[in-house]
């Protein structure tokens, strides 16, 4: 039998066959390629014969004959066939999602209102003599129950995180019951050891609290990994958190760090100062407004217009029904103001008596009295 040829390669390791000692098995290593080998049988037609070879099969007595002698060639081929490894998919992890860096500034500048000076100094005078909501359960009060630093900016974000689609009332309570919940102090690490029954439970007043018990151990946990436990100091940080917009990045800033870096703007100094007339074209979103704010609104009272606004919107300049004739700006300095009352003077018919009088011997027949009371009422509609 001829030599068996097998093609020059690597990353195969022999071994003895278990069946016979003369044949070697190929196995490929592990970090080389799997190779399968392919037999192929081919059947060679017999040579010419010598006379002594054809003498000897030669047909003997009997006429049997003796059996030709085939010559068979065995050709092992190997082919090299790269090794796919059947485990199971790996789940495909999500590159994390990059946050868009917030705009800081508008290209072309929002020009300053006429008399805007005025306007401000009015209402910053008004809330001087007003007492808010804000004023005594707004996010800033949530630090002062708190001890550590890091654990009154984190009890800052915390309670900015809640205040979201939620009056102030109901925002001071829940982080007050949040507290209670998580030991008695508001930090990263007892959020984090606290269930998410508890934090819900503490929470549910609060608008979307589902959403939020969520946002709030994530943001925990990712303070935890990356922050050290801390509050970051940039606005783009901020924003990288779950449930975490610009309007509280910037308060965020501004009163767990005392950085001014941009205008919180939320529904109160969204709609105030559009009713001012101070954006034209009006604007349609709270980003909107903040850049045209920024863009000529000088940078020290950056930090007080949204405290000094939302309590003027939660007491005179209401979202529905607002108080202009409490309202100082409604002399003219508003063009939202209402310009008047409009009296208008109903009748309207509250009784109608029918009384008849017994008829009387003398006057049989008399005629029927009949009374309408009929009252005068001054309808008060604002233009």
């Amino acid at each position: 039998m001829p030599a068996v040829k097998r093609s020059a390669s690597t990353g195969l390791l022999g071994r003895p066959s278990p069946y016979h000692a003369s044949v070697t098995l190929f196995e490929p290593s592990v970090d080389g390629p799997r190779r399968s080998k392919r037999v192929k049988v081919k059947q060679e037609p017999d040579p010419v014969l010598s006379n002594a070879e054809a003498d000897a099969k030669a047909p003997i007595a009997g006429g049997s004959k003796l059996p030709k002698a085939r010559t068979t060639t065995v050709k092992v081929e190997e082919t090299e066939v790269m090794e796919v490894k059947s485990s199971s998919r790996t789940p495909k992890v999500s590159s994390p999602k990059k946050v868009k860096p917030v705009p800081q500034s508008l290209s072309v500048p929002h020009p300053a209102p006429p008399r805007w000076q005025e306007a401000y100094g009015i209402i910053k005078r008004m809330r001087e003599h007003i007492i808010a909501p804000v004023d005594t359960m707004g996010c800033d009060q949530a630090q002062f129950k708190e001890t550590e630093p890091k654990n009154r900016r984190f009890a800052t974000l915390v309670s900015l995180m809640l205040s979201s689609q939620t009056k102030d009332e109901v925002t001071d309570a829940a982080v007050s019951k949040l507290r209670n919940a998580v030991g008695g102090t508001l930090s990263v690490q007892a959020v984090l050891d606290a269930a998410d029954t508890a934090v819900s439970d503490a929470i549910a007043k609060s608008g979307f609290w589902r959403r939020k018990t969520q946002y709030i151990k994530q943001t925990a946990q990712k303070l935890h990994d990356e922050f050290d436990s801390d509050v970051p100091k940039t606005v783009d940080e901020l924003c990288s958190l779950p449930g975490v917009g610009p309007k509280m990045a910037f308060l965020c800033l501004q009163v767990a760090w005392n950085i001014n870096v941009g205008i919180g703007v939320d529904v109160h100094v969204h709609r105030i100062t559009n009713r001012l007339g101070w954006h034209q074209p009006p604007t349609q979103t709270p980003e909107q407004t903040r850049l045209n704010l920024q863009s000529w609104l000088p940078t020290e009272l950056h930090p007080e217009i949204n405290h000094m606004l939302v309590g003027f919107g939660q007491m005179i300049c209401l979202p529905v029904g607002p108080r202009c004739s409490s309202c100082e700006l409604s002399d003219g300095l508003c063009p939202s103001a209402n310009k008047g009352v409009n009296k208008a003077k109903l009748k309207r018919t509250l009784a109608t008596a029918t009384l008849k009088e017994p008829p009387s011997p003398l006057d049989a027949g008399g005629p029927s009295i009949e009374i309408s009371v009929e009252s005068e009422l001054i309808k008060s509609e604002e233009s």
